[in-house]
């Protein structure tokens, strides 16, 4: 068969792309998937308010809190949403998916078929992103749910030494629920969830009524006055900070087979967007007012006193669902690296009868807990952890970045400069959040980092084995179709019929040769099996096995 040209298979690479992409309708109601994808999806970024600002003003940035730095960082923090996850992630990576299913393994098997076309390096950085991916799954149910248990402290001290086993206590309560497939988690989470950006949009709106004077902050100019007085080592630890606002964005892609890309979006810009929007803006307002902070978490300070407990509650609930997010997408980036044979085989249970991108793979399962936990025994606070956490969600960022503007200029057809202009943007920004983020490697960043890499080794070890063997068994040297017949005649029972010969090019004379495995059992008058490779088949009258052939 003559081999198709690079412009003939990129319009067939296109013509399938949007075949896919067209028919790919979720099973379910939206509404329902819609609210499970705010508890599976969107937990991680919806309690980033917890803890993100804090680290501009009592974290390692310790930036006084002028009301010039306070508009300046709100700002950063709105944009910075908006751009990397509103526009980037809701508007246009979701549109990448491959066969339904999303995240870094998606974009390999959408790139896979250009790896001749110079995108190898590109293909090896998608497998290292999937690796900083696990190592990011450890990190977010450690600090989501250690950030909400510090809120006790707030409250009282009288609690302080009981945070890390009152969070140990809740993360194993949430991985051993996991078996319940998302579909199972959702019905609790998705309301539980609804409920915590009811509240925390409350208290924004509430704080800014106080002070109208933070809508300013709508305006980028503060943003970029901000890091310009902040000086290059300032500005570095202030986006490391804003690393921290946008965390969790990057699981809407990776759990896009869970739910589908209508029902995440109506999530995010319906109920999550502005929710989050209006708490930073709050948080804000409170700052301006210079009112004290106590315990230098600013999140709690918006709440009345009488309402503390109930709140530390309900945020403890809502980061255990937070830790859901990373959770579910490394299931599924397990289950793609299976299929793609770059993850050694794993025991995969569905648990959804409609969709099969839901489900609960047992020993990525627990290692996550076990990683969990470790991280929470070490680092002891949210605080010390935050240093661990953005170094790998920020290098995924990039990865994915650099894979969508393969996918817009092959896919999508877009032009170059339109390309350059969209793309080009997308990456310097998740570049910048990278240079920032890296200053925390010493600090604990090379702790993700050392996963994700650990994680790419075992895949590149995998991948290369499964090559060597094909190509061992390619290399063997194989039977002609005489020596078969012959072989066939040899049997015990013997009945001339059909044949069909699989084999990698057409099959027509005697002599020829097909790559076959022959296993012999037993003793000579024992039966054999033969089994074929791969492919384009002729179908020849040939004599064959009875009862035991498998051609």
């Amino acid at each position: 068969m003559k081999e198709l040209g690079w412009g003939q298979r990129r319009q067939k690479a296109v013509a399938e792309y949007r075949k896919r992409t067209q028919f790919h309708v979720s099973s379910g109601s939206v509404g329902a998937l819609a609210i499970g994808a705010l508890g599976v999806v969107f937990g991680d970024i919806g309690t980033s308010p917890l803890y993100a600002i804090d680290q501009i003003f009592f974290g390692s940035a310790d930036i006084g809190r002028t009301p010039e730095n306070v508009l300046g960082a709100i700002s950063l923090a709105i944009w910075t949403i908006t751009v990397v996850v509103a526009i980037k992630y809701a508007l246009l990576v979701l549109r990448a998916d491959n066969d339904g299913e999303g995240g870094v393994f998606a974009l390999y098997g959408l790139l896979h078929r250009f790896k001749n076309e110079g995108r190898r390096v590109l293909l090896w950085s998608l497998m290292l992103g999937a690796g900083l991916l696990f190592g990011d799954g450890m990190i977010t149910p450690a600090i989501s749910v250690l950030s909400a248990v510090e809120g006790l402290e707030v409250a009282t001290p009288a609690f302080s030494p009981y945070v890390v086993p009152i969070t140990v206590i809740l993360l194993t309560a949430l991985f051993a629920v996991q078996y319940k497939g998302t579909a199972g988690i959702g019905v609790v989470f998705g309301p539980l969830l609804l409920v915590w950006f009811v509240v925390i949009a409350t208290l924004g709106l509430f704080a800014i009524a106080q002070q109208p004077g933070i809508l300013a902050a709508f305006d980028p100019s503060y943003g970029t006055s901000f890091l310009m007085r902040a000086g290059p080592r300032g500005s570095l630890l202030i986006l490391s900070a804003m690393m921290l606002v946008v965390t969790g964005g990057e699981a809407m892609y990776a759990d896009l087979g869970h739910f589908g890309a209508r029902p995440i979006r109506i999530s995010w810009f319906a109920v999550v967007f502005p929710s989050l929007l209006l708490n930073y803006l709050g948080q804000g307002a409170y700052l301006l007012s210079g009112a004290s902070v106590e315990g230098g978490k600013l999140f709690y300070n918006l709440v009345p006193q009488p309402l503390l407990v109930p709140l530390v509650v309900l945020a403890t609930l809502a980061t255990i669902v937070a830790s859901q997010a990373l959770i579910s997408a490394a299931f599924s980036l397990v289950s793609q690296a299976v299929g793609l044979g770059l993850f050694p085989r794993l025991n995969v249970r569905h648990t959804h009868q409609e969709r099969s991108g839901q489900i609960y793979i047992p020993f990525i399962n627990w290692a996550l807990y076990a990683g969990c936990v470790a991280l929470v025994l070490v680092f002891r606070s949210s605080a010390g952890l935050a240093a661990a956490y953005g170094l790998a969600v920020a290098g995924v960022m990039v990865i994915t970045s650099a894979a969508m503007f393969v996918v817009a200029r092959r896919f999508w057809q877009w032009n170059a400069t339109q390309t350059a202009l969209v793309w080009g943007a997308l990456i310097t920004v998740n570049g910048a959040l990278l240079a920032a983020s890296s200053l925390k490697f010493l600090e604990g960043g090379f702790i993700p980092l050392g996963i994700g890499v650990a994680s790419f080794v075992v895949m590149a070890t995998w991948r290369w084995g499964r090559k060597a063997t094909f190509a061992a068994y390619e290399a063997r040297s194989t039977m002609t179709m005489a020596d078969v017949v012959e072989l066939h005649r040899g049997g015990v029972n013997f009945i001339e019929r059909n044949a069909l010969v699989l084999a990698p090019t057409q099959v027509r004379h005697l002599t020829d040769r097909a790559p076959m495995l022959v296993s012999c059992y037993g003793t000579a008058t024992a039966s054999c099996r033969a089994t074929s490779f791969l492919s384009r088949s002729s179908t020849r009258r040939f004599p064959t096995f009875t009862r035991t052939a498998v051609v």
